[in-house]
């Protein structure tokens, strides 16, 4: 069984950074592509950026420029670096792997 723990969330105010963590078990990590989610109050979850088991990347339009999704596959674990961060950027993300398994989440709260 999967287990993804993020951490990293908080409360920061506009114009700041965060960096997010996601740590997986098991020992697909390395051959898997990771995503990170997130979704605002009253809104669907939405994809913020994946990036693939050979390291290819992608954003949404929204995280382009500012958000920059990494992976330490010796660590099991996946980054998202958060910068410029907007009060719209508010929400719990979430780390998927593979598109199967989903961690608890971590809130993002930014203050303007």
């Amino acid at each position: 069984q999967v287990q993804l723990v993020e951490s990293g969330g908080g409360l920061v105010q506009a114009g700041g950074s965060l960096r997010l963590s996601c740590a997986a078990s098991g020992r697909i990590f390395s051959t898997v592509f990771m995503g990170w989610y997130r979704q605002a109050p009253g809104k669907q979850r939405e994809l913020v950026a994946y990036i693939t088991s050979a390291g290819s990347t992608n954003y949404a339009d929204s995280a382009k420029g500012r958000f920059t999704i990494s992976r330490d596959n010796a660590k099991n674990t996946v980054y998202l670096q958060m910068n410029s961060l907007k009060p719209e950027d508010t929400a719990v993300y979430y780390c998927n792997q593979g598109g199967n398994y989903w961690g608890k989440g971590t809130l993002v709260t930014v203050s303007s």
